[in-house]
């Protein structure tokens, strides 16, 4: 039989919230040798996923886009929005600032073949595991993916 999402995934979770420092992030994430989190609201509901990708895009120079001057208008080659969010995104000083929301979740039951190719198309490489209460029942990660393969 297909090995699925709950014989693979981690149980012994480690979270974050989403007033987690950026700092307290990096640390959990260095020491405990994992590449992303899940972030969980105060009530503990899945609020949104962190992973490392997120801390280095936090920590990348911000590329301020170019900029036109015509007749003191100023015209952006770029979007605007975009640039903003990248800003916000460096100065980000909590997980809530870095962490996308959403994230792409798992049942226990999901086969792993259907994690890996939602790793591989979606780029994505931390997927929490949702019970049917939505509860964060564990996380999937690709070294789970890897050892599984071995074993």
């Amino acid at each position: 039989p297909m090995l699925t999402a709950k014989d693979i995934m981690t149980t012994d979770v480690k979270t974050v919230s989403p007033d987690t420092s950026v700092k307290d992030l990096a640390l959990l994430l260095s020491d405990k040798q994992i590449s992303g989190v899940p972030v969980l609201d105060d009530r503990g509901n899945l609020f949104g996923i962190v992973t490392e990708g997120d801390l280095i895009d936090q920590n990348k120079k911000v590329h301020i886009p170019t900029v036109v001057t015509i007749l003191d208008s100023v015209f952006y080659l770029e979007n605007p929005d975009k640039m903003e969010q990248e800003i916000k995104k460096m100065a980000g000083t909590t997980v809530r600032d870095i962490c996308s929301v959403e994230p792409i979740t798992l049942s226990p039951d999901a086969k792993i073949d259907e994690i890996a190719t939602i790793m591989s198309e979606k780029g994505v490489h931390t997927l929490p595991v949702i019970d049917e209460d939505s509860r964060l029942v564990g996380i999937v990660g690709r070294k789970d993916i890897i050892k599984s393969i071995i074993r």
